[in-house]
């Protein structure tokens, strides 16, 4: 039995999400299809996140096993002849025994792009959220390292995801707004992430950008955990899940960056 470490990337507009689901389709759904075709078999595959609907993913890993010889190189070509374009193998390499794409994960990093351009995009407004007025990015910058260390992300989390978690504590190792031309782009890493969390902490920037939250209220949202305190929910499609990292060298890295 082989245990089998494979990377995608998928433009996740299409699909409800990556976690199989009755009624929806889904990008775990496609991805155990038609592998199961190549293979000849029923296959499950353990993904490394549960994105939500709309949310793409530049690195995505799982995980599987399979009995088949079939090399690595073969698989990976022969899902790409099968996948749709929407969704690409980028990887595929023979794992240990004990690894899980997800309870292996040391770590991730998401962005968020914002399209800050005055008009909007027809061909990109999938892959973006379009905001005309102008964001202030070093202002955002500034605000969104406030979100750095080890703090309760209760105000940051979809209140019914709350209902069933242990803990709302999250390290984030960085966090930081850049802009390049009229892309604005937020980055957050750090060892797990709420339901919602990223995207409501780009909407409390964006609170503070249009003077509804301050910075005081970033702390006092981390201190009190009140949902009020933080912005909205942004929409999800300009959500990537960035990197996973499955190493205590890279997580140190992203942790000095």
């Amino acid at each position: 039995m082989r245990n089998l470490k494979v990377r995608i990337a998928y433009n996740g507009t299409a699909y409800h999400g990556w976690q199989r689901q009755n009624n929806n389709i889904t990008v775990q759904q496609v991805i155990e299809e038609r592998m199961g075709r190549i293979l000849n078999t029923l296959v499950t595959v353990h993904g490394c996140s549960r994105t939500d609907a709309g949310v793409h993913a530049r690195e995505f890993w799982f995980s599987t096993r399979t009995e088949s010889a079939i090399p690595c190189s073969g698989l990976m070509k022969a899902m790409n002849a099968l996948l749709p374009d929407d969704i690409a193998v980028l990887s595929c390499e023979e794992a240990d025994e004990d690894f899980h794409a997800r309870f292996s994960a040391k770590g991730k990093e998401y962005v968020y792009l914002i399209n800050n351009a005055p008009q909007k995009d027809p061909f990109g407004y999938a892959l973006a959220l379009f905001y005309p007025y102008r964001l202030d990015e070093a202002r955002l910058d500034r605000a969104a390292k406030l979100l750095v260390g080890t703090h309760n992300f209760a105000a940051f989390c979809k209140a019914e995801a709350k209902e069933h978690l242990s803990t709302t504590v999250r390290t984030i190792w960085d966090a930081g707004v850049r802009r390049d031309g009229d892309t604005v782009t937020v980055t957050v890493s750090g060892d797990g992430f709420l339901h919602n969390m990223v995207r409501i902490i780009v909407g409390t920037l964006i609170y503070i950008n249009e003077g509804k939250r301050t910075e005081d209220d970033i702390i006092r949202s981390l201190d009190t955990g009140e949902r009020d305190m933080a912005g909205i929910t942004i929409p999800p499609h300009g959500l990537y899940l960035n990197r996973v990292f499955y190493t205590e060298k890279e997580t140190e890295i992203n942790e000095n960056s």
